[in-house]
Parts: structure tokens; C-alpha cells; sequence
């Protein structure tokens, strides 16, 4: 018994243990990405508080201390010296968000290569499509 129709259905072949080795690469590589993507997404929603940081600091009155939040505790900080440490923050996001997206550009380098090779020995019989990207 098929669950799949009859045109979709193949001449039985048969899977070698390398072509499970591609499957088992291509699933890695696909969990691998859904990782970073939810971590690009995070650091993404962060720098863009961040920005938003910015914009108020530019508004802000160079007399008035301003607090900065630098992991689990607040300083005091003058408005200059907040600015300067706002800079080193987004500078830093920046290039996390970059190294985050050269790891995704490689996981999905490497998917496109499996799915060719895939998709030429089983066609219709397996399923490589991945989810949505960011």
C-alpha cells in the first residue's frame, strides 16, 4: 500500500548508504539553520533596540546622567560616554549578525548541493523543501 500517487511513485529504488548519509548531511544542515535563523532573528530584534537607543540619545540633554544597561546591571553614565558605549554595542551586533548570516549562506550552500544530488537519484520520491527564511 502507497500513500503516494501512482505517477509520483518510483521503480523501487533502493537507498545506498551514502545517499542516507546526504539525507541525514541535508537534515543536519536544515536544523543547523533553523538555529540560526531564530538567533539572527533575536539579534536582529536586539540591535534594532539598539537603534532605537540612538535615536533617544540624540534627543537626550548632555546635563542629565543617562543609565545603560550593560549586562544585568544599569551604570550611570554620561550622556558622551553612553553614546561611545552605545557605538562599541551596535559595532558589536553588527559584525554577530554578519557571522551569524556567513553561517546561514553556508548551510544553505551546502543544502542546494544535497538537494541536486538528491533530487537527480529519487526525483519526486523525497521531499527536501525547507521552511520559510528570514
Amino acid at each position: 500500500m502507497s500513500l503516494l500517487p501512482p505517477e509520483d511513485e518510483g521503480d523501487g529504488i533502493e537507498v545506498a548508504w551514502e545517499d542516507q548519509q546526504r539525507i541525514n548531511a541535508f537534515s543536519k544542515f536544515n536544523t543547523r539553520l533553523v538555529d540560526i535563523q531564530d538567533q539572527l532573528k533575536a539579534k536582529m530584534e536586539e540591535k534594532e533596540y539598539y537603534d532605537d537607543l540612538q535615536m533617544e540619545l540624540e534627543l537626550a540633554d548632555d546635563a542629565d546622567p543617562v543609565l545603560y544597561k550593560l549586562g544585568e546591571a544599569f551604570f550611570s553614565l554620561s550622556l558622551p560616554a553612553a553614546k561611545k558605549q552605545l557605538r562599541k554595542d551596535t559595532k558589536r551586533y553588527d559584525s554577530e549578525i554578519a557571522g551569524l548570516r556567513v553561517k546561514a549562506d553556508e548551510c544553505e550552500t551546502g543544502m542546494k548541493e544535497l538537494k541536486v544530488q538528491l533530487y537527480a537519484k529519487f526525483g519526486k520520491q523525497i521531499n527536501l523543501e525547507t521552511g520559510p527564511e528570514i
